[in-house]
Formats: structure tokens, C-alpha cells, sequence
């Protein structure tokens, strides 16, 4: 070939690379030190260690294995068995089955020494990761030297806690990068000065070798003329199915290839990440601080605020177009007085520029206008970061009275795991950033309003005690430190209600281990029945009767014991205790107790029912709901109020008809168009089945059937068991508003007035919740980290939003939600609808 024809490479491509992979495992270097004489009394079976038998060579061995992604791509290689004379050197080639070509970019080779600890056993020496590729995507190679982390095996996550580098350098490490550069050819060569370096560098070899207390893993890559770099097989490369027979016989037809398909493959661009600089230059002459004063008196025009106010609208989780936030950013002086403006605007700011930081919250937000509780809420989610706007969100709850906070107290108890403070890695951040991560105050002022009111101190209490017993121990951990702060507070202040606490955790832990040994036993149900009477009725238990308590359930209700004989079981998988509570007034309380089921859902959805209903009621609508008490009090244990009522299946079986069973409790033989029922107790069923067919449209209730559908003597219809919700729900063709035939039947049918009044109450509901979408958004966005089963999903902004058909006018949305209703009725004319529907309630 002629040498001016000849390609220069410069470098070459992985995806060339055939070889399968092979590296050399060379030597260990580093002072083994026996275990001190104390130590080897106190535990006899370290004399059998290798460093302990022949503390100069033990037998040690060193095994090896290739991953990604926290996955293995081989099988474990381990180094063959070598009696070591005067150092650990092995000199051991290991070849993988698998070819350069085939690895991926993160790679990683983990390597762990191992000890002889007994027959047949072994203890790590160390362990240390080594990645295939440099930072620069180039597969590395010749001789590396790795440290290797003490009594641990190798570690082989994405991010391991034990890299084969650490940031601290000595010398050695110095010297060892020169001599691969000199190798490398980088460095120029002289013999007799190469020589005497090379002398000298055994010294400082010994000598660091010996002063150090790190052990080193020596491994040789092999040397490629050129640096190889990260690439995937090229799309063209994968053979075509036409044979070229065939396309020399008759022209190919133009059809566009799987391989030119755009949308099949993935290219990888390493600076995805990384800001644009033209976009970042744009975005600093745009808000340029010598505008700064004039934008101050800067007033936008009609169409400009007419912009402004539908960027206003947006749902808290809609993202923002650069553009918009320029816009928000330019006329932030003139939204200082609108108080929906102070959430955008915080989401129009470059958090990374120290000088847009400053003047967003040491100046704008000083002087922004009270914000809705909402918004606050919005600011305390994951996506605020800076501890100045999340205290300035606390300070405006602070305009909130205890009922309401009530209301908020379950997220923001779970807005904790947010704070700066809560993780290490958050409060070791980087101290030059702009972004303050102080503590926001958050934790101090729910103790502090938990404090002033027993009843909220209470919950405040149970939710908290959830949370320390979750999984997650870093999490816990923050909470414990809440707890114990609380519970300091308390006993300064007198040790009564603390004492109640101890109280009310001693009730539950009793009723807990009663409900498992019930749940667990094969007894048939009048057994667990009598066993658990004799239990609440033997008085060493101190149950049946009791100093006034406040029911953890709900605080405002003082119990002094459990009625035994009134007390059940239910006939269900969980077997759930009934239970009984006398009050101080002489009344009684029923709770049931679970065990062995996560009440956190059932909570939250209550929690949500009780909001609902609250924003109606200052609407003047009242739906007569019935949003009963329902605390966890663990994981997978907890309460709820117990309603007097009967399943929609029960009194269908026993009385035929709904109609009929309000009228066997409500007779009113004179009434005029309320058939045979007092005139109050339907007024309650249409409104209560109107309230909740609007609730559990918008939260996506599902699972419905006749058995969780529960009507009281008095007309109150109300729902259970949530167990799916957010739009999931086990039986496909789900009606998503939920009401049964014999609903409509009990209201006298569609064509009835009661119907039409139904329909009307929940027109009224829709329009006045949908005003409230950004705090019920706000909400359930803050419930995402709690490990709920159903909210985990990040998709839980859509799946609410929906149900809210924001986008829409009022009347829209209410003939939306109209087109819903007619889709579900029983004489709907569609009949293959109607057959789909009947088939999901008979399920």
C-alpha cells in the first residue's frame, strides 16, 4: 500500500475489538499485621486466620468477576493455589468470556483477596472495583495500582463503596502515573538517567510500602498501539435480509430499512446533561441585571397579561417552556402582588446563577404578597431545594388554625423527608452554591402548633411513629430525632400527656399482638370470638377497664375500657377485631383493629374525603358525608370508626331493595314522593351517594362492588375498603364514576326527581372541587415518597389532573362529567355498555 494512501488513525473503536477480555493479576503489596494477642482471646476462632498461622505468607487467593449494573456478566474467576516464598506475586493471566466489543460503558472488574479462616472457609482480606473505561470513555490499559479496601469483599454497584481510587495521593501514585506516561512513549527516553530514576523509585517504593497501611492489588491491561474508545456496533453493520442475488435480478423496491429507522435506535450524546452554552448565554443577555431597574417599573400589555395569567393557571406540575420562564422572570417586579405568580416565578429561576438567587430571595420574596395554602404546600415538595423559600412556606402556614392543619398535618409530616437536614448527603453539600441548605424550620413549627393543641400533638405523634418504623433507617433515623425532640418538649412541659402516650402505645402494642395471634390461629370464628372476649374481659390485661385515655384514633373521645361482650371478630381473610370502647360519658365508641394490613392508603384517601368535604361545606353544600377516623398506627397495623350500617349486598339479600330497608328504619306512611320514607332520610342518600361519586371519580377509587358499598339506617351511604385508587382497579371495563343500579332504583329510578337532584348535587360538587385541584394535587404530590403501594408511581400529577379536566370551561367539564354519568346509567340505550357495566358490579 502506498505510505500517502495509508489512513492515520489516531485512536480506535471498541466495537472493532474482537479480543475477549484478559488482564493480569501481578501482585499484592502492603504489611499484613496478625491480630493483637487481646483480640485473639476474645474470639479463639481467629487463631485459625491465615495471618495468624504464618503471619509472613498466608494462602491467599484472589477472585474476579466482570459487572454492570449492579449485574454480573461472568461467572467468578479465582487465581490458582500458590505457596508464596517472599512476596504475594501471582503473575496470573484471567481471560473472560466476553469480547471487547460486547462490554458496556460501565464496566467494572471486582476484585477480592481472600484469607483461609478455618477448613473450609475464607475471610476477605479486601475488596476494591476497578473500571474498564476512563473518564474520557477510553478503555484503560498496562499496569494499575488499586487500593484495596480492608475486611470487605468487592463491591459491584454502579456507585461502589469500594473504588479502586481514593482522592488522597501519595507518592507512589505520582511516580506510577510518570512511569505510564513514560511508557506511553509521552515522556523522552535516556538510558543512564532512566536508570538511576528507576533506582530511585525503588526506594521511595520500600520505603512508602513500608510507612503505609493500605494494602495494593497490582493488575497489568493489555497495551493497544492506540487509545480505544467507547463505541457501539454501527447500525449498518447488522446484515441486511435481501441476498444480493436478488437484488441483481430485480431493483429493491424503496422501503425504508429497521436500521435508518430514527425511531428504533438510540443515540448516546454525553453532554445531554450539561447546560448549553448559547442557550445559557441567551438566558443571561435576556435577564441581564442592567435591566434591573428598569424592569421594576416594567408593566406588561394585554396580550402579554393575558400570557402571564394563563401561565398563572398551570397545574403545580406542569412544566415550564424556557420561554415562559423568561417571561415570568421578566415581569417579576409586577408579579409581586399576585399570589398565584410566587410558584412560577421560584420555577422561572436559575438556581445555579448566585445573582439571580440573591435577588429572587433576599429581595422578591421578602416583598411578595400572602400566598394561598396551597402554593405553601407546593413550596414544601421535593422540587424546592433552597431552605429561604421553604421557610418562607412555613411561615405562611402559620396563618392556617389547628382544624386545618388537621387537614395537612399527614403531608407534611411526610414534606420532613425533603428538608435539607433530613439526609447527610443534603447537608453535606457544597457550601459555595448559592442555594441555602439551613434548616427551614419546618419540624419546629409542628412541634410547636402539636404542642399548643393535644389533638393535633396527637396525630402529630402516630404519624411520626409510622415513619420510625418503615424500612427506610436513614429516614427513620430523621424522624426518631423529631420524635425525641417532641417528646423533650412534652416532658419539660409536665410529663401528663407524654404519659398518655406511653399509655396509648401500650393499648395498641397489646391489641396488636391479640389481633395477629387471631389472625395466625386455625380457630374457627365463634372460637376467636370467645377467645378474644375472655382476653378484653381477664382483668390482669387492665383492658376492660381503664384510666381515661384519649383514643389514638381520635383524641377527642375518652375512653375508659372495652366492652368484652359486645366485642366480635368479622369474617374476613385479616379477621379484624371489632371493638367496643366505653367513653367517659357513658357512651360507646366502636373501632376496628387490623392487623397484617397497611391502613396508609385508606388514611390518606379519608384524609382527602374529610378535605372535600370541608371545602364543600364552606361552599355551603352539604353532602352529608361520612368521612370516618382511620389511623395507621404501624406499617401494616391500625384503626377506623366503625359506622353502624350494613353492605349494599347484605341488605339486597335480606330486604330486596334499598327503599325497602330505609323504610323498615324511616317509616313515614304520609309522605308525598319519598315512597314510604321520612322525607330527611332520602334527602341524606341522594346527597351522600352524590358526594361520593364525585370523590371517588377524582381520586380514582376503584374495586367497587356491593360489599364495600355500605348504607346506614339513616340514609348515609358512604364507601370502604381502598385498596386500589389513582385509576387502578383489578376488573378491566371499570365504569370510572361509580354508582349501581340499585342506587339509581332507591332514588325511583332516572326519571325520578331525586335522580335529577342527585345529578345536580354532584354538577354543584365537581365545580366547586375543581377549584380546589391545585391543594388536592399539592397533596397527593407530597404523599409520593411515603411508600404507599399505589403512589409510588410518579404518574400520580396525570392521573389526578384528569379526573379535574382543567383544560376545560365549567360548562364543559360539567357536560363531560354529565357524559360520564349517562355512560354508567342502567338505561343507557348503548346495551352492550349496560352488559359491561352490570358485569362489574356482579363481580
Amino acid at each position: 500500500m502506498d505510505k500517502d494512501n495509508r489512513d492515520d488513525f489516531t485512536f480506535a473503536k471498541l466495537s472493532d475489538l474482537k479480543m475477549p477480555v484478559t488482564f493480569r493479576i501481578s501482585q499484592l503489596e502492603g504489611t499484613r499485621k496478625p491480630h493483637p494477642f487481646t483480640e485473639v482471646l476474645e474470639k479463639p476462632e481467629l487463631r485459625f486466620h491465615g495471618v495468624q498461622q504464618s503471619p509472613d505468607f498466608s494462602d491467599l487467593y484472589v477472585t474476579c468477576q466482570l459487572v454492570a449494573d449492579n449485574k454480573p456478566l461472568t461467572i467468578p474467576f479465582r487465581t490458582s493455589f500458590k505457596a508464596f516464598k517472599k512476596d504475594y506475586t501471582w503473575n496470573e493471566w484471567i481471560t473472560l468470556p466476553i469480547r471487547y466489543c460486547d462490554l458496556p460503558l460501565n464496566s467494572q472488574i471486582t476484585f477480592t483477596v481472600w484469607d483461609i479462616s478455618g477448613p473450609r472457609s475464607a475471610i476477605p482480606v479486601g475488596g476494591t472495583t476497578f473500571r474498564l473505561f476512563g473518564k474520557k470513555w477510553t478503555l484503560r490499559r498496562g499496569k494499575h495500582r488499586m487500593v484495596l479496601w480492608p475486611d470487605r469483599e468487592a463491591d459491584g454497584a454502579n456507585e461502589p463503596t469500594t473504588p479502586s481510587k481514593i482522592g488522597t495521593r501519595d507518592e507512589m501514585g505520582r511516580l506510577e502515573k510518570l512511569v505510564k506516561k513514560y511508557e506511553r512513549g509521552d515522556l523522552p527516553k535516556s538510558e543512564w538517567l532512566d536508570s538511576m530514576a528507576f533506582r530511585k523509585m525503588e526506594e521511595i517504593h520500600a520505603a512508602e510500602t513500608e510507612k503505609s497501611e493500605n494494602l495494593y492489588l497490582y493488575i497489568d491491561l493489555p497495551r493497544f498501539d492506540f487509545p480505544v474508545i467507547f463505541s457501539e456496533p454501527d447500525a449498518s453493520s447488522v446484515p441486511s435480509t435481501s441476498t444480493a442475488s436478488s437484488a441483481a435480478a430485480t431493483p429493491a423496491p424503496p422501503t425504508s430499512s429497521f436500521t435508518s429507522d430514527v425511531h428504533l435506535w438510540q443515540i448516546v450524546d454525553p453532554d445531554i446533561a450539561r447546560e448549553n452554552p448559547v442557550e445559557d448565554k441567551h438566558r443571561r443577555l435576556v435577564r441581564s441585571h442592567r435591566s434591573s431597574p428598569y424592569d421594576r417599573e416594567l408593566k406588561p400589555n394585554a396580550k402579554i397579561r393575558d400570557e402571564l395569567s394563563n401561565i398563572l393557571n398551570y397545574a403545580p406540575s406542569q412544566p415550564l417552556t424556557s420561554e415562559e420562564k423568561d417571561l415570568i422572570w421578566k415581569f417579576r417586579f409586577y408579579l409581586t402582588r399576585d399570589k398565584r405568580g410566587l410558584t412560577k416565578f421560584l420555577k422561572s429561576v436559575t438556581w445555579r446563577d448566585p445573582s439571580e438567587v440573591k435577588q429572587a430571595v433576599e429581595e422578591l420574596l421578602p416583598q411578595w404578597t400572602e400566598i394561598d395554602i396551597d402554593d405553601a404546600l407546593e413550596l414544601l415538595g421535593p422540587n424546592t431545594v433552597d431552605s429561604r423559600v421553604r421557610a418562607y412556606a412555613v411561615k405562611q402556614l402559620n396563618r392556617a388554625d389547628d382544624d386545618e392543619l388537621l387537614l395537612y398535618l399527614l403531608q407534611l409530616v411526610q414534606a420532613l423527608k425533603f428538608e435539607s437536614t433530613a439526609s447527610d448527603q443534603r447537608s453535606s453539600r457544597s457550601t459555595t452554591s448559592a442555594v441555602s441548605y439551613d434548616d427551614s424550620g419546618l419540624a419546629d413549627f409542628l412541634i410547636s402548633r402539636a404542642m399548643r393543641n393535644p389533638i393535633l400533638g396527637n396525630r402529630f405523634h402516630w404519624y411520626l411513629m409510622v415513619e420510625v418504623a418503615m424500612e427506610d433507617k436513614m429516614m427513620a433515623k430523621m424522624y426518631g430525632r423529631v420524635v425525641f425532640k417532641f417528646m423533650k418538649i412534652l416532658g419539660d412541659n409536665g410529663d401528663e400527656r407524654r404519659d398518655l402516650m406511653r399509655r396509648q402505645g401500650e393499648l395498641i402494642d397489646t391489641l396488636s399482638k391479640r389481633a395477629r395471634e387471631l389472625r395466625t390461629s386455625k380457630d374457627p370464628r365463634p372460637k376467636k370470638i370467645e377467645k378474644l372476649r375472655a382476653f378484653l374481659g381477664d382483668s390482669k390485661n387492665n383492658l376492660s377497664s381503664m384510666a381515661p385515655l384519649p383514643l389514638p384514633l381520635n383524641a377527642r373521645v375518652q375512653v375508659t375500657g372495652i366492652i368484652a361482650e359486645k366485642s366480635s371478630v368479622f369474617k374476613s381473610n385479616m379477621y379484624p377485631m371489632l371493638l367496643y370502647f366505653q367513653c367517659a360519658g357513658g357512651s360507646e365508641y366502636p373501632v376496628i383493629f387490623k392487623d397484617g394490613d397497611d391502613m396508609r392508603q385508606d388514611q390518606l384517601v379519608i384524609q382527602l374525603f374529610t378535605l372535600m368535604d370541608r371545602l364543600l361545606r364552606k361552599e355551603n353544600l352539604d353532602l352529608k358525608l361520612s368521612p370516618y377516623d382511620v389511623l395507621a398506627t404501624g406499617p401494616s397495623q391500625g384503626m377506623a370508626q366503625f359506622i353502624p350500617s350494613k353492605t349494599i349486598a347484605a341488605i339486597v339479600s335480606e330486604h330486596g331493595t334499598l327503599l325497602n330497608y330505609l323504610r323498615a328504619n324511616y317509616p313515614d306512611e304520609g309522605s308525598v314522593g319519598t315512597y314510604g320514607v321520612e322525607p330527611g332520610v332520602i334527602d341524606t342518600f341522594v346527597r351522600s351517594c352524590a358526594g361520593y361519586c364525585v370523590m371517588t371519580y377524582l381520586l380514582g377509587v376503584g374495586d367497587r362492588h356491593l360489599d364495600n358499598l355500605l348504607l346506614a339506617p339513616d340514609g348515609h351511604f358512604f364507601h370502604v375498603d381502598f385498596g386500589y385508587i389513582l385509576g387502578r382497579d383489578p376488573k378491566p371495563l371499570a365504569p370510572p364514576v361509580k354508582i349501581c343500579k340499585e342506587m339509581v332504583d332507591a332514588m325511583g329510578g332516572v326519571q325520578s326527581v331525586h335522580y335529577t337532584r342527585f345529578k345536580s348535587f354532584c354538577f354543584t360538587a365537581f365545580s366547586i372541587l375543581r377549584k380546589s385541584a391545585n391543594l388536592i394535587l399539592n397533596l397527593v404530590t407530597l404523599m409520593v415518597d411515603a411508600n404507599i403501594p399505589h403512589i409510588k408511581q410518579r404518574d400520580v400529577h396525570e392521573q389526578v389532573l384528569g379526573k379535574f379536566c382543567l383544560e376545560m370551561t365549567e360548562e364543559q367539564a360539567i357536560e363531560h362529567f354529565e357524559r360520564l354519568l349517562n355512560d354508567i346509567s342502567p338505561f343507557t340505550a348503548v346495551l352492550d355498555r349496560m352488559h359491561d357495566w352490570a358485569q362489574y358490579w356482579r363481580s
